[in-house]
């Protein structure tokens, strides 16, 4: 890019598209021509570890997940991120009760997540298990190479900076925001949300045992159904659609042994949900 000098002479300027845009105009975001988005990790699948659903059960649920996921470690790269669970709900609680601001409980709820990633790493450690901060995924090649299993808490780095929502202060933007908004930026191979449900459903089955379920469906279906209860966040849904480097995410029962397995090998199990 050249650069341009202003006619007083006065600023000098990097001459380029952008340049006296005020980057808000919508007629000239939608006619601003832009590289196709690099998919920096390819080959890397993001999987994210429910905190309620699979962490919190401890021994009854996370050392079988565990060998099944050593067990895929020669044939697939695995990035791994981790809920919050019931603890984050308890504290989230406490803050409302206390009239925090949602920054100030989206912090809370990152501690909380950050517990599972601890956790998850050490159980994973004889294996390669390392946890990582938000800030080592442009590491994650060398972290590979050592044949690693890098794994990250799963709630976004906003913290103090959480979006306030018009209807509660519960941060909108968790832990499952967070791992797609990850699958997105490394533009993954495959994201993969382990909960304790099949996948998705019409209502939630543990409340309606007459909630059908759903094995797939895309963002425009599932937006014009505006079903009461999702398994997974609600902005996930907008950020899938506004995706360029992926086209769907997958939602599987953590409990039944070789469904991670079998969701790894490009297999239909769970929920799929596509981008169109």
């Amino acid at each position: 890019m050249a650069l341009f000098r202003e006619r007083d002479g006065r600023r000098l300027h990097v001459k380029s598209r952008l340049m006296g845009e005020s980057l808000v105009g919508k007629a000239f975001l939608e006619g601003l021509k832009v590289a196709p988005q690099q998919r920096l990790f390819p080959d890397v699948n993001v999987i994210k570890i429910g905190g309620q659903s699979i962490c919190d059960r401890g021994i009854k649920a996370l050392p079988e997940l565990i060998r099944e996921i050593v067990a895929c470690k020669k044939k697939h790269k695995m990035l791994v991120t981790t809920g919050g669970g019931t603890r984050s709900r308890h504290i989230y609680s406490i803050g409302l009760e206390l009239g925090m601001p949602t920054g100030i409980i989206a912090k809370f709820g990152s501690s909380i997540s950050e517990q599972n990633a601890l956790l998850v790493s050490t159980l994973l450690s004889s294996w390669g298990g390392i946890k990582i901060g938000h800030d080592e995924v442009i590491k994650l090649s060398t972290y590979f190479a050592q044949d690693c299993i890098p794994v990250m808490h799963g709630m976004p780095p906003y913290d103090y900076f959480a979006l306030p929502s018009s209807k509660s202060r519960i941060p909108i933007h968790r832990t499952d925001v967070g791992t797609l908004i990850l699958a997105d930026l490394i533009g993954a191979r495959s994201c993969i949300f382990v909960k304790d449900e099949r996948g998705l459903y019409t209502d939630d089955p543990k409340k309606n045992d007459k909630a059908e379920f759903i094995p797939k469906i895309s963002v425009g279906e599932l937006l014009e159904r505006n079903l009461e209860d999702l398994i997974i966040e609600r902005p996930c849904l907008e950020i899938l659609r506004n995706s360029e480097v992926l086209e769907k995410i997958q939602v599987i029962n953590g409990l039944e042994k070789g469904t991670l397995t079998k969701a790894l090998a490009g297999k239909p199990v769970g929920t799929v949900i596509s981008k169109t």
